[in-house]
């Protein structure tokens, strides 16, 4: 069996999770990283997307977030989340009006850059959402 880590995944309000883990790969801004048991300290900004572990039975499971920050330790990871949602909890009629919202905001002509890339994002976590929201069995 695979030394553990404890995973901690926080939002201003709530702790999503808290929980002895394998492995976590998560959506760092520079790119995608990985930390097992003993890994070497580091703190990164996050992107939105997806936060995959292994939990301490090795069961696969998926946490959407929408950016923030994490910081490995060799014993732990700790993401500090703008939002996050685990995948039971994606509303994803909700994921599927934002992804529609966002587009519409993208077709119109009289976007200034701002309201153009905020539209972007704003599609790029529906789509991600739904994403997750769609994945079976984890």
């Amino acid at each position: 069996m695979a030394e553990l880590l404890k995973l901690e995944v926080v939002t201003p309000e709530q702790y999503v999770i808290s929980e002895d883990v394998e492995i976590v790969m998560a959506p760092g801004t520079l790119g995608e990283f990985g930390v097992l048991s003993g890994h070497t300290p580091f703190l990164t900004s996050l992107k939105p997307g997806r936060i995959n572990y292994k939990d301490s039975t090795g069961k696969e499971k998926i946490i959407f977030v929408s950016g923030g920050f994490s910081e490995a330790l060799p014993d732990r990871v700790t993401v500090l989340a703008e939002s996050a949602e685990r995948r039971r909890d994606i509303d994803l009629d909700r994921a599927r009006a934002a992804l529609e919202r966002a587009q519409k905001r993208l077709a119109q002509e009289k976007s200034d850059n701002i309201s153009f890339e905020r539209a972007k994002i704003a599609m790029y976590r529906a789509i991600e959402r739904i994403k997750i929201a769609e994945t079976r069995g984890l």
